[in-house]
């Protein structure tokens, strides 16, 4: 469920991702130019990223309920200039050893991953820029900081600044409010929702409930 009431807590947050998006234009703006469900073409780059597995179709998602797929099973997407894929085996503790098949998604584009489980307070994300990588993270508070490549994004600067502190944690953030950040700056959309410094609960600039991606089990 979305955070509604403006007095919730961002760290009660129970979200979790898998996400890898590859676009050629802010995704955003590609997601909210997509009207239709594209079996086939979903189907085409699932044999892309997978080559050799058996595909077998299962009943489409909305992508607020396709971030984080159950073991064995996929949601994938395809459109002119944008693919995005939910599948757990891009959950990597250190996201720059994404393998070479999956970072072929992003070639001439910029190409987004982005990962967490609320169950252990973790966050992985990671951009690459023409199949360069060109910032990743990984942090949780029993592990500390995992990974940390590349200059800082402009988003993430107040959370180590301990603008976004919380009481007693072991980082100068919680990873799943800095997650749900990342989500709406890669993607346009989030889970649960952060707060802006003001105070104000931000507004989502995709409708992620409307959004359908194909699923498959594969």
């Amino acid at each position: 469920m979305k955070l509604s009431d403006p007095l919730a807590s961002v760290v009660d947050m129970g979200a979790k991702t898998a996400m890898l998006v590859s676009a050629d234009r802010p995704v955003a703006e590609a997601l909210q130019g997509i009207s239709e469900v594209d079996l086939d073409r979903a189907a085409e780059l699932l044999s892309r990223l997978r080559p050799g597995s058996t595909v077998t179709a299962t009943p489409p998602a909305a992508l607020f309920d396709a971030t984080y797929p159950a073991e064995g099973e996929v949601y994938a997407l395809s459109a002119p200039g944008l693919d995005m894929l939910c599948d757990r085996t891009v959950m990597l503790d250190r996201p720059s050893e994404l393998p070479e098949r999956l970072l072929a998604l992003g070639r001439g584009r910029r190409t987004y991953l982005h990962a967490m489980h609320s169950m252990v307070d973790w966050l992985a994300f990671a951009v690459w820029e023409d199949g360069r990588l060109a910032r990743s993270l990984s942090v949780s508070p029993d592990d500390g900081v995992i990974e940390d490549i590349g200059d800082r994004l402009p988003f993430e600067r107040p959370y180590w600044e301990g603008e976004h502190a919380v009481d007693d944690y072991p980082l100068p953030f919680h990873p799943l409010e800095l997650g749900e950040r990342a989500l709406y700056e890669f993607f346009g959309f989030f889970l649960e929702g952060f707060r802006t410094l003001d105070g104000k609960l931000a507004e989502p600039l995709v409708d992620d409930e409307r959004v359908v991606m194909s699923g498959f089990r594969c």
